[in-house]
């Protein structure tokens, strides 16, 4: 028999192919080595406090440590029996097993974490051990932070941090040689598997000029203005700061009271029209409202001199203004997403002071307002990130939009890094295509100017809402909103908690002002289309409750979305109905059809 007859049982082919398609994948792996080499050469210096917290941090949480040993030496001491109890424990319990000549494994107390879905997490003997070993170190870290003392809950917040995302690198599942669906992979396509995977971490790293940020929805999948963005309308508008979209009317009367929308700039605004089914936009142009929406420009070298004045006066102010002019009409509704509701609260607060009236009312798309408890971003907020963006800024001219992905990203690393990682660089799997992580892919960069006055005014000082915010001559509070307002918080949101979101909206001084929190996140909680009949929502009539839990016991749940409940809020802020508005058919020509140009660019290297 020769080796060519030998035939691999599990695919009945020749052993000779089997090694000629090995040697060939690693020769491909070969030369994807060189590639990233090259990539990595690529890669801009940037300031040290973009990339990590500063020493401080691991200083305060030795110092702590250290004191409590000296203080407390029998808990030190407890903690320690009790990680080498159960470490031990767990070595004798798996030997005791394979001595009796099982190849199985001893009880698992850990099942049900998601990262150790292969079956062989839970029955093979070497894999379960090392699960097992890392669960049980993991607990033990986490209850040794959680019993440290000799911090302020600030210090303490991101030692916990950033401790556990270094106890989520280390898991076994994010390594090769300990990933029983990897080997597996890897031994099925004689290498293949890897051979994609190094390929996908190439491309990311080429994509980003040298830095890593794992792509998580197939680039190719989807095409803004063809898949997304795709409701009808054209560009009426356009400054160096935003296009002004106006939409096409899909009904037969409109309300007389436009509305005009100011997305975030850190993304780009076409969430709010992904696929038609899940599009608010639509849905908003299909209850008869004249629709605006603002597409911010993605900020360059030429935006260095741009602060919020800017995107206040050339942004906010211009868009109300336009809209005005187009519809002929002397009042707006308005709404702003996240740092765009920020944002339209310091706006509104100036019109009052102006004594201007433009605005009839407002809704807030998660928005914090007051920043004294920033949830989940604050580890982010302390002067070390701070102070380097200052310092990256300040060389370049703007903050490039892959700090700004990174940093979301991490907040979830284990749904947004390390799971995708594995599978594209381990699992050599394509990205899926998923439109509202191409969106997310598709980020902005931010001016150097705008981002160091959001952090240091608005968020480390919360001047907005303690009455100090400076914007264009003027000192304003929050107590300055005398608007209708509505807002719109999500349950389970890390970036806008919906507790802080209502300790903000309770400080305005509008006698009508309405909360919703709908359940859910930062996205999906307000991209929630009737349609889906996925997420409810919780309400309460009349006056608010003075703090966010009382809100929640008063509160009644609704099942569905929130957008009719909305709709019929804003509808009876929008006046009677006239003739419907087509776009450029009064003092503003057609520029471009929508999504417009802005939206296409692409961010800068």
């Amino acid at each position: 028999m020769t080796t060519e007859d030998t035939t691999n049982g599990s695919e009945n082919k020749p052993m000779g192919e089997d090694l000629e398609r090995l040697n060939a994948n690693v020769a491909k792996i070969e030369e994807l080595s060189q590639r990233l080499v090259v990539a990595l050469s690529q890669r801009e210096s940037h300031d040290t406090g973009l990339q990590g917290p500063g020493q401080d941090v691991y200083v305060k949480a030795a110092s702590a440590y250290v004191a409590d040993m000296i203080a407390n030496p029998a808990k030190i001491i407890e903690q320690q029996v009790n990680y080498w109890g159960k470490t031990v424990k767990h070595l004798v319990e798996a030997q005791h097993v394979l001595a009796q000549g099982k190849i199985s494994v001893p009880d698992d107390p850990h099942k049900g974490d998601k990262r150790f879905k292969d079956p062989l997490w839970d029955t093979h003997p070497y894999f379960n051990f090392v699960k097992q070993q890392y669960l049980i170190t993991a607990g033990s870290i986490d209850d040794a932070l959680s019993k440290l003392e000799g911090l302020d809950p600030a210090d303490k917040r991101r030692v916990e941090f950033f401790t556990h995302q270094i106890v989520d690198l280390f898991s076994p599942a994010n390594f090769l040689n300990t990933n029983p669906e990897a080997l597996r992979r890897a031994v099925e396509t004689e290498g293949e598997s890897l051979v994609i995977g190094l390929e996908n971490l190439v491309r990311d790293i080429e994509r980003n000029d040298g830095d890593l940020l794992v792509t998580l929805s197939d680039p190719e999948a989807f095409k803004v203005g063809k898949d997304l963005a795709t409701t009808e309308g054209s560009v009426v508008f356009r400054n160096r700061m935003f296009e002004l979209i106006q939409y096409a009317p899909k009904t037969e009367k409109v309300h007389k009271t436009p509305l005009v929308i100011f997305p975030p700039w850190i993304n780009k605004f076409y969430v709010m029209d992904l696929t038609q089914k899940n599009s608010l936009i639509n849905w908003i142009v299909e209850q008869g409202f004249t629709l605006f929406m603002v597409s911010w420009v993605n900020p360059d070298e030429s935006h260095a001199d741009v602060t919020l004045d800017t995107y206040v006066e050339e942004g906010f102010l211009k868009a109300i203004e336009e809209a005005k002019k187009i519809t002929g009409e002397k009042q707006v509704n308005t709404v702003g997403y996240c740092i765009g509701g920020t944002t339209l609260s310091a706006t509104l607060a100036l019109l009052n002071k102006r004594k201007d009236k433009s605005v009839r009312s407002a809704t807030f798309f998660t928005t914090l307002v007051d920043f004294s408890d920033p949830g989940e971003m604050a580890v982010f907020l302390d002067d070390d990130f701070v102070d380097g963006i200052e310092r990256e800024v300040a060389e370049k001219g703007y903050l490039h939009s892959f700090f700004m992905a990174r940093t979301f990203s991490f907040l979830r690393a284990n749904d947004l890094v390390y799971g995708p990682a594995i599978r594209s660089y381990m699992l050599g799997e394509r990205p899926r295509a998923f439109d509202l992580l191409h969106w997310n892919g598709d980020s902005t960069n931010l001016p150097g100017p705008m981002v160091v006055q959001y952090l240091r005014h608005l968020c480390q000082n919360n001047e907005l809402a303690a009455g100090e915010f400076e914007l264009m001559g003027e000192k304003l509070s929050l107590k300055d909103v005398k608007t209708p307002l509505m807002s719109i918080a999500a349950e389970t949101d890390h970036i806008a908690a919906w507790k802080q979101a209502y300790v903000g909206f309770k400080q305005y001084n509008s006698r009508d002002k309405n909360f919703i929190v709908s359940q859910s996140g930062h996205i999906a909680g307000i991209i929630n289309p009737p349609s889906k009949k996925k997420y409810g929502h919780y309400t309460v009539e009349g006056d608010l409750p003075d703090t966010p839990d009382e809100w929640m016991d008063a509160a009644a749940f609704h099942d569905g979305s929130w957008w009719p409940r909305w709709g019929e809020w804003l509808a009876r802020r929008s006046g009677a109905k006239v003739a419907p508005r087509q776009p450029g058919d009064s003092t503003n020509k057609v520029l471009c059809a929508a999504p417009g140009t802005y939206v296409l660019k692409v961010k800068s290297s």
